[in-house]
């Protein structure tokens, strides 16, 4: 297999923005995608087989959550071998067909990439294991001696984001970390080898066509000198709010500068896209320095409420901060970690109206699976059918991940909704079969309908996509009014009506507008100003 097509795709020039700009991305979790092979899990060829649906939704590019051989621990996160494909997804032609079909679709492909940590059965690890303290294979992870008279006590007082401590001892008395799960040993990257490696690794998929990658945890590949205490628990709840020492290290951006000249050695734009949980906008936009990443995500638009005021002061916030940089800002609602963002905001209105705020923001967006379909979370699932390794600990995260990745429905009246022939790995709700994509095409009022909509003004109006800031309008309390030229948004927080001079002509409305002058409650209208 060789690299094809991508280089066909355009490139951007002095007058043309890169399409990471402007980009709307659509986010696939393979193994709740499309199942082709009557499993019950998602896999290439079902994502393959589906490619015409999301050129069809409007979207630019398609990011696969990884697909790499794995024992699936956490879900694929824990990868074995980077240059295969687990078995449970397909094969490595499969993934070449994935990228042949979306680029002959006009569509560009984004791989996962999970360079903080690998799999306990990664090559490397296993032959550190084996060979014991001291030897070469061991300096390409975190391993260190334990702590009191007998070693017994791990070396610093890290904990894991999945709960419990950070670390595991091994046979021979010594601990590994891994800020995930403990099938999951944090790469050594002060080591040059693991620097090496990745960079191969970064040719190896984009030699294949892929047009970017996703950098997993990209915030923490490097830790503090020495390794030293935080000294106190509960830190989950420091991240994204101070700088730990195993997060946001400023050694990070040494590596994304080595892999942006990878990058710049293809044609057609290839991209790197971070997700980084910093404490700061400010933070984030160092990982976008010309010399490094493209995008990252957004995470402090994500875990804004619905609320006028806060989500302003966000945008600006956010807004403000890549503008330095050069660097486009991405709007995010939900992912494969977060519960979705129906559920969240509490109602599917609140939830329309927060994607056609979202879409009409300056800078790339990205659409979580399912979201077009207005999926709520799934918060009912039996404990006995749950994944998520944290579901199994104390002390990290929620552990119900699981939630926003039941497979979505394409069609039918009874589970598994056109997911598949031999059922879904998750158990999906009954109420589904009215949220399927067949029962929502070609219904004027369904959300499906709504985001083609959406991103068909978006793509054709001149004043929509990239971007670097918004015209604020005079706007009653709980209500948002921008302008971008000849467009403007108004978005109406609170749960009653609002009166508001019609600033133009109706374009889109995510909910009913009997009257111009009155914006509906928890509704976002577009204009042609």
């Amino acid at each position: 297999m060789t690299q094809h097509l991508a280089d066909a795709l355009p490139t951007s020039t002095g007058t043309q923005p890169g399409w990471w700009r402007e980009a709307v991305i659509y986010q696939v979790y393979p193994r709740s995608f499309a199942d082709s092979n009557g499993d019950g899990m998602g896999d290439l060829e079902g994502i393959r087989s589906r490619l015409p649906y999301l050129k069809e939704l409007g979207v630019d590019a398609v990011w696969l959550s990884p697909f790499y051989a794995s024992p699936q621990a956490d879900a694929g996160y824990d990868v074995a071998d980077y240059r295969a494909i687990d078995p449970m997804f397909g094969t490595l032609h499969d993934a070449d067909a994935v990228i042949r079909e979306a680029h002959e679709l006009g569509l560009r492909i984004i791989v996962d990439l999970v360079p903080n940590h690998c799999s306990d059965q990664h090559e490397w690890f296993k032959q550190a294991l084996r060979e014991g303290p001291g030897t070469p294979l061991r300096e390409r992870f975190h391993f260190r001696p334990g702590q009191g008279a007998d070693g017994s006590e791990p070396p610093n007082d890290w904990e894991s984001i999945f709960g419990g401590p950070a670390w595991t001892r091994v046979a021979d008395g010594e601990w590994y970390l891994h800020l995930f799960a403990p099938e999951q040993p944090d790469f050594n990257w002060e080591h040059p080898a693991v620097q090496d490696e990745f960079r191969s690794i970064l040719r190896f998929w984009l030699d294949l066509g892929a047009d970017g990658f996703r950098i997993d945890v990209a915030h923490g590949l490097v830790k503090a000198p020495g390794l030293p205490d935080l000294g106190r628990d509960e830190q989950l709840k420091l991240l994204g709010n101070q700088v730990l020492p195993f997060f946001d290290q400023d050694g990070v951006h040494e590596i994304y500068r080595s892999w942006r000249l990878v990058l710049d050695e293809y044609a057609g734009d290839r991209i790197g896209v971070a997700e980084a949980w910093t404490p700061s906008a400010d933070r984030t936009a160092m990982y976008l320095r010309p010399d490094e990443l493209h995008q990252a995500f957004n995470f402090h638009y994500l875990n804004t409420g619905w609320d006028a005021e806060a989500l302003r002061a966000t945008i600006d916030e956010s807004l403000d901060s890549m503008r330095p940089v050069g660097a486009p800002t991405t709007w995010v609602l939900s992912n494969h970690d977060v519960v979705r963002h129906r559920t969240r905001f509490g109602t599917l209105e609140k939830a329309r109206a927060a994607a056609l705020l979202m879409l009409a923001l300056p800078g790339s967006a990205y659409v979580y699976q399912g979201e077009e379909l207005g999926l709520p979370e799934v918060v009912d699932l039996p404990d006995e059918v749950r994944q998520d390794p944290s579901f199994f600990k104390a002390n990290g995260q929620d552990g119900l991940r699981d939630g926003c990745r039941v497979p979505i429905p394409w069609s039918g009246d009874q589970a598994p909704y056109g997911f598949g022939t031999g059922g879904s790995w998750l158990p999906q709700p009954a109420e589904w079969a009215g949220l399927s994509v067949e029962a929502q095409t070609g219904d004027p009022d369904s959300t499906l309908e709504l985001y083609r909509s959406a991103l068909r003004v978006r793509r054709a109006h001149p004043a929509l996509g990239a971007g670097d800031g918004v015209e604020w309008l005079p706007a009653p309390a709980g209500v948002l009014a921008f302008r971008r030229g000849d467009f403007v948004c108004t978005v109406n927080t609170t749960d009653e009506p609002v009166r508001l001079p019609a600033p133009g002509t109706v374009l889109l409305t995510s909910g009913d507008l009997a009257d111009p002058d009155v914006l509906p409650a928890d509704c976002t209208v577009w204009w042609q100003g």
